[in-house]
């Protein structure tokens, strides 16, 4: 057994080293903690993936195709856009903590994750991903929807990342824009998750990280049509209603609970 953990601090050891190591003398981090390591990587990655994504994105939709996907009166400001980054940068440390806890309790067995995609086959692997998703999908649903539906929960967390409530303040830098403790516990799921099944540990640490790219998308106020993705159409009208739309990839769990409202839709009524 502490064989095959090994194999998680190997594979842990490997990205410290790969994203440590590109931006640190090793002296630095070195002598750090495993733990402390994991958390610092997952810090400065997080970061990166956060400033690459939102920037790249920004230029594309506001410089590169201005006015094609959003008029000019509904680009947010400069100012709008550095509150979000102010906002994100107070809550970066927090939220890397999540994924560095993971971590640690998958290197010490306390999971049910598994190293190898041979270990269980790919057949099984698919399976077992399609149910974390779908875990974590519901999972998240319920989340989001009690920050809203829990008044003190809302008051004095998620209200936070709720000022941005229509499209001139909304942008990819809102995605990761919430309160500390908010953004930790609508990514709980993720987390929890690898108690109740099996889970590709890569796949998992993916996940997580790709988490940052799509909040970014799905606040920039493009409605991709791409059904049964919960794209940015839909979340613009949770930003505005607060009373829909709480799914996370798709519109499954709104449309199963009873709180999906149609981008198209609204439109089709506004005309």
């Amino acid at each position: 057994m502490d064989d095959y953990l090994n194999l998680f601090v190997e594979e842990t050891s490997f990205y410290n080293r790969v994203v440590l190591g590109t931006f640190l003398p090793e002296s630095w981090w070195g002598p750090l903690p495993h733990w402390f390591q994991g958390w610092l990587r997952n810090y400065i990655g997080g970061v990166l993936l956060y400033f690459i994504s939102g920037f790249l994105w920004c230029f594309y939709i506001y410089r590169l195709k201005r006015n094609v996907y959003i008029p000019k009166d509904a680009i947010p400001s400069n100012r709008a856009m550095l509150l979000q980054i102010g906002v994100a940068m107070k809550a970066m440390p927090f939220y890397c903590a999540l994924p560095s806890l993971s971590e640690y309790m998958i290197e010490n067995g306390w999971t049910k994750c598994f190293s190898r995609i041979s270990d269980v086959g790919w057949l099984s692997y698919l399976i077992y991903m399609a149910v974390y998703l779908v875990v974590v999908e519901f999972g998240i649903y319920w989340m989001h929807r009690e920050l809203h539906d829990i008044k003190p929960l809302y008051k004095y967390l998620h209200a936070t990342h709720h000022i941005y409530n229509k499209q001139n303040t909304l942008s990819p830098f809102a995605g990761l824009a919430f309160h500390p403790l908010d953004g930790i516990l609508q990514a709980v799921p993720h987390v929890v998750a690898l108690f109740l099944l099996p889970v590709h540990f890569t796949t998992h640490i993916a996940l997580l990280f790709i988490e940052a790219i799509w909040t970014a998308n799905i606040h920039d106020c493009i409605h991709a049509k791409v059904w049964p993705v919960m794209g940015a159409g839909y979340h613009t009208i949770h930003h505005t209603t607060y009373r829909h739309n709480y799914g996370h990839y798709t519109i499954w769990m709104d449309w199963m609970f009873g709180t999906l409202r149609d981008p198209v839709e609204d439109e089709v009524k506004k005309m």
